[in-house]
């Protein structure tokens, strides 16, 4: 883990948490060995492409996956207060989603009842979890879409969300997962469906609101300028596994899995002429997670791979500075530059 942190405690820990699903060929481990802490007032990025277990992971937190077709293999452990949510009863999840650990989900239009005003379904989260009454629910439920730059409050409040716009509709998601003061929040793409502009300012809010309530976020993106602006530390995932961490300056500056350099090599720069070049990209495909080879996962599309790769897959070692990598030829470490 980043050393950073190594002098404070971590609100959660995730330790060898492994998601695997029953499909009609066989079951499937769409979440692989993950481990990672987080820690309060910081931002944690998980990147990676579609497929690579980001939105398994963080629903596999919150217990949030369908109970019939998914399981978590023996020796996961999700870690919050001293329990483990991998093991914890209906009740006692229900006592800490939305009140303790909660969700913005991508798109909010479908996240939110279109046939209740916005007022009721914030009342909802606030009866559910607080001892207010109705009349402090509705004041509380005010000043939470006013503390998250809800243009004219109250008004919204008696509307309905096909009533407001996409920016404005995820405002009312951050102001429902924040009502209760959660310890962690987890936000999995807040930003996709949002322009450029309403994109930067939920983002400049969320960064604000961390700031005045010191609450953790767990944000999953596929969006690397997203993570350059917000988060402290990154995760990358690919199939599966994690393949790096460190902290966002470390994994900007200096790349150490093959596949983070690729993704961070792919993105527009400012400034860079290509003299009519194409944007280098990453060849080939995510390998099927009912196929995976015996190697590294990314060996077919790494330049650096050679039999070694194909033959054994390499473990999640930390480096001298306690980044760590999953590579059996990791780039070159900064301090050795």
């Amino acid at each position: 883990m980043s050393n950073t942190n190594t002098d404070r405690k971590p609100v959660l820990q995730v330790e060898h948490l492994s998601t695997c699903f029953r499909t009609d060929h066989g079951v499937v481990t769409a979440v692989d060995d993950v481990s990672f802490e987080l820690f309060a007032g910081e931002t944690l990025g998980i990147v990676g492409e579609s497929g690579s277990g980001k939105t398994v992971t963080s629903k596999s937190i919150m217990r949030l996956l369908p109970e019939h077709v998914s399981f978590q293999k023996e020796g996961s452990v999700v870690r919050f207060e001293g329990k483990n949510l991998v093991t914890a009863t209906d009740p006692e999840m229900r006592e800490v989603r939305g009140a303790r650990i909660a969700m913005i989900f991508q798109e909010p239009m479908t996240s939110l009842n279109p046939v209740f005003t916005v007022g009721w379904q914030l009342n909802e989260a606030l009866a559910y979890h607080t001892q207010l009454d109705k009349a402090a629910r509705k004041r509380k439920a005010i000043e939470m879409l006013e503390l998250v730059e809800m243009p004219n409050a109250t008004r919204r409040y008696d509307e309905y969300p096909h009533q407001l716009s996409g920016g404005m509709r995820q405002r009312v998601m951050i102001a429902m997962a924040l009502c209760c003061e959660p310890d962690i929040l987890i936000a999995d793409e807040p930003t996709t469906a949002l322009d450029v502009t309403i994109q930067a300012q939920i983002l400049r809010l969320m960064d604000g609101l961390k700031s005045k309530l010191g609450t953790a976020i767990m944000l999953i993106t596929h969006d690397l300028g997203v993570v350059a602006q917000t988060c402290d530390r990154v995760l990358v995932m690919y199939a599966g596994r994690v393949v790096e961490e460190a902290t966002a300056l470390e994994l900007f500056n200096a790349p150490r899995h093959p596949y983070t350099k690729a993704l961070l090599d792919s993105i527009p720069k400012a400034g860079r002429r290509e003299h009519g070049k194409r944007l280098p990209t990453i060849e080939g495909l995510v390998p099927s997670l009912f196929e995976l080879p015996p190697g590294c996962r990314f060996a077919d599309r790494c330049a650096f791979r050679d039999s070694h790769c194909d033959e054994t897959e390499p473990e999640l070692v930390a480096d001298q500075a306690n980044r760590r990598v999953r590579c059996h030829y990791p780039l070159e470490a900064p301090e050795s530059r």
